[in-house]
């Protein structure tokens, strides 16, 4: 069978599927290229190629993982974010495109040209602290999560990227770990579990079924994190420092009220206009009303 045909048959069987039929064809296509480790180019370039038997049984055992809707970054074990490739396992949620807004807030706030200390909060595949690493040669940061499995996946995306010698991973409760006299950061960012749980029905089945549900869901409106981290952040933050956190849909008057009394509170939008990112500034004083 050829490359052509292979990617044919394969899109087939998953635009059966309802839920795969959207990009059944490109599904198809990055399996391909996965299973047999080339680039886009050859195949364009060979099209007519024959996978031997061997590539055929893998290529089908891909397919098949795909028709059980396990998400396409577990199955290639990577996902890009931010312009960096990182590896993703079942034991961290997939980087999303509107998290990069996160790191694009932070970056404008944050100079490049000077010594910062930073926490990530539920790092997961390190796709935050890595990418603010990246982009913030003089930043050190601590990156704290529950998951044991997620920190070893984050380690192994900081060692690629060069950036493992200024992140510190931490497994801890949110920031309980890291607290220490005399301690404080100049920013605190995360993507916290922000889903309601009466959403869990609603989700694609892909999302609720594979992607760890610690990293999805807090509590019944989905502010259970917010509640708990908001306030351990303004006891680590220097002060004027700043709480960059993602948000979920409708949830900006709920933060609102959650952050009155911090300074200069903000939301910025993801692309579909939906605020996405909420930003704070401690205030002087350690006791803000709410």
């Amino acid at each position: 069978m050829t490359f052509r045909q292979a990617i044919t048959n394969a899109a087939a069987e998953l635009a059966a599927n309802p839920h795969l039929s959207e990009h059944a064809h490109r599904d198809a296509e990055l399996l391909l290229l996965h299973t047999l480790q080339i680039s886009r180019v050859t195949l364009i370039a060979y099209p007519d190629r024959d996978l031997s038997p061997e590539q055929d049984a893998l290529y089908q055992i891909a397919v098949k993982r795909r028709l059980k809707l396990e998400p396409i970054q577990y199955i290639t074990g990577e996902q890009e974010f931010y312009g960096l490739r990182l590896h993703v396992t079942p034991a961290v949620l997939i980087p999303r495109p509107e998290t990069e807004h996160l790191v694009e807030a932070v970056l404008k706030l944050l100079p490049a040209n000077q010594p910062v200390k930073l926490v990530d909060v539920g790092t997961g595949s390190g796709a935050i602290a890595i990418a603010l690493a990246v982009h913030l040669p003089l930043a050190e940061i601590t990156a704290v999560d529950l998951s044991a499995e997620a920190l070893a996946i984050a380690e192994r995306n900081a060692r690629e990227h060069n950036v493992a010698n200024r992140i510190y991973f931490l497994r801890s409760d949110l920031l309980a770990t890291i607290k220490s006299p005399g301690q404080t950061f100049d920013a605190i960012v995360s993507n916290p579990p922000y889903i309601p749980e009466s959403d869990r029905p609603t989700l694609h089945p892909q999302v609720r079924e594979h992607e760890p549900a610690t990293a999805l869901f807090a509590g019944e409106t989905g502010l259970d994190i917010y509640r708990r981290l908001i306030p351990e952040a303004l006891s680590a933050l220097k002060p004027n420092g700043i709480l960059a956190l993602e948000i979920g849909h409708e949830q900006q008057e709920p933060l609102t009220d959650l952050l009155a009394g911090w300074n200069d509170v903000t939301f910025v939008n993801d692309l579909q206009q939906i605020p996405r990112v909420a930003l704070a500034r401690r205030p002087n004083s350690l006791h803000p009303e709410h």
